[in-house]
């Protein structure tokens, strides 16, 4: 295992996200935030789970602003 395994992720999106998405889009913690988006956190176990989350944001019509690893202990 090297670095890069079980990162977490902050995706910031376009728009207020239900919480019902969290679970379909892989667990998830989603935020709403005042301007009008909203932030995804949660871990992400390697890239090919990371490209089925944004295929996810894609399919349901989500706008992504911005992607970016964190402290796993920040998720």
């Amino acid at each position: 295992m090297n670095s890069h395994d079980h990162l977490a992720y902050r995706l910031r999106v376009v728009g207020h996200l239900d919480d019902r998405w969290s679970e379909w889009i892989g667990e998830f913690t989603i935020a709403r935030h005042d301007d009008g988006t909203s932030t995804l956190t949660g871990p992400v176990a390697d890239q090919a789970q990371l490209h089925g989350v944004l295929a996810r944001l894609r399919d349901i019509g989500v706008t992504l602003l911005s992607l970016s690893t964190i402290d796993s202990d920040e998720s």
